[in-house]
């Protein structure tokens, strides 16, 4: 009986966050630490191992020595591009690797006549037979797979596996119903094993002539909102390890959730940004953080003010420090509210004023309070009158503006400070 463990999408420097990043890679590492332990016979890496072509150093250093580590305990590493790994120089961190020997990349793709044809990469302890295309431009990668001689591949016997990083479109699942994919029938069929990437959403699936298409879905945080706040709601995350002899016999999903998630989401519409901020602080301070990645998302047009009102850095600031791993604020849905047509008659004039001005008085921000509300409102109707008065054929700039400044003070209650001021 023998086994391999298969992962994929592990985008290692993907986020910025410093906190994040140690916690990419001690999920990388704790997958290969599992691998030890389960003493399987070799890894596969469907692609993604780190977020671009040519990473951090740093990252890869710390990546390698571990995957050197596993090396040297006699499993060794199968991996291919993934859409993150390529490079238009067709040359990446994971050829670098292969040359050095930390990893073996199984494309071995030569051109015969009008077709492509694959050579297998024999796995020395068990025999089993590799092969698989890496991920390029939709495109350039969808001519590939047509061009592809299938019957050659089809044809090998023994214990075979498919390696690949893209969208099948039989299964595509409907959150990516957009997604650019190919079909199942481009691949070679009666392999053992699909061993998939580049779906951030595990998935096992099969068709007639494809037993055990698979998708493991990212190793930990994948990248970007969605794969961040899916994690933060519970979502489990890690690798499947297979056992076979002949055919697959078995198969298991290895947890890898090393930090618990929190999520916590926010409608803004209709609010104004002083009730969203003050709204978004009482959920988060109800939320459990300590020693948890949080996400929280708030969505929705805003009646008044700006989404900029809201104070996200210090929001985030007061959840790291009451314990919080990791935050990540996703605002892309939260936007300003479009101003609606006023129902109400033409002649109707100062009906009309009055629901802009109360409408709108949200979009001002000044220190006192009272002033955000009707007070606000009515005070702005007042200084539209006086500006209505304009200036008369006979008066000079130097009296008309003397006239606006005493009656912007009238309207404020501010006479007595003008007069001293003059005075």
């Amino acid at each position: 009986m023998h086994s391999f463990a298969h992962m994929a999408d592990v985008h290692l420097g993907a986020s910025r966050d410093p906190a994040q990043q140690r916690l990419e890679l001690q999920t990388f590492n704790t997958a290969m630490d599992r691998c030890l332990a389960e003493r399987v016979d070799f890894i596969l890496i469907s692609g993604d191992l780190f977020h671009v072509g040519i990473p951090d150093l740093s990252i890869v250093n710390e990546a390698s020595r571990k995957m050197r580590q596993v090396r040297d305990a006699g499993i060794p590493i199968y991996a291919i591009y993934g859409s993150h790994d390529y490079t238009p120089t067709g040359t990446s961190i994971i050829d670098i690797l292969d040359t050095v020997g930390v990893l073996t990349k199984v494309v071995r793709m030569r051109p015969v006549e009008d077709k492509f044809e694959l050579d297998f990469i024999i796995d020395q302890k068990t025999g089993a037979k590799l092969a698989g295309i890496s991920a390029r431009k939709l495109g350039l990668e969808s001519k590939f797979y047509e061009l592809l001689d299938k019957k050659s591949l089809e044809q090998e016997g023994g214990f075979k596996v498919f390696m690949f990083h893209t969208g099948l479109s039989e299964f595509k699942p409907e959150v990516l119903s957009e997604m650019e994919t190919i079909p199942i029938s481009y691949f070679p069929k009666r392999f053992n094993y699909y061993a998939g990437g580049h779906i951030h959403k595990r998935g096992e699936y099969k068709l007639p002539g494809y037993d055990r298409v698979i998708f493991p879905g990212p190793l930990f945080l994948g990248y970007g909102s969605t794969d961040i706040e899916n994690f933060a709601k519970g979502e489990a995350r890690g690798f499947f390890i297979v056992d076979f002899d002949g055919d697959v016999t078995s198969m298991r999903f290895v947890d890898l959730n090393i930090v618990e998630g929190a999520y916590f989401e926010y409608d803004a519409t209709g609010k104004n940004s002083m009730q969203v901020a003050e709204g978004l602080k009482r959920g988060l301070d109800g939320l459990k953080v300590e020693g948890k990645l949080v996400a929280f998302r708030v969505s929705g047009n805003l009646s008044g003010g700006k989404p900029s009102d809201v104070n996200f850095a210090k929001l985030s600031s007061e959840l790291l420090e009451r314990g919080a791993v990791a935050v990540n604020s996703n605002r892309f849905g939260f936007k300003p509210g479009e101003r609606e047509a006023i129902n109400v008659v033409a002649d109707d004039i100062p009906a009309i004023e009055s629901k802009l001005f109360a409408e709108n008085i949200g979009s001002i921000r000044v220190n006192q309070a009272p002033l955000n509300g009707q007070i606000g409102a009515d005070l702005a109707k007042e200084f539209l009158k006086l500006l209505r008065t304009g200036q008369a054929a006979n008066q000079s700039k130097k009296v008309y503006n003397a006239s606006m400044a005493s009656g912007g003070a009238r309207v404020l209650g501010l006479e007595k400070v003008l007069d001293e001021e003059i005075a």
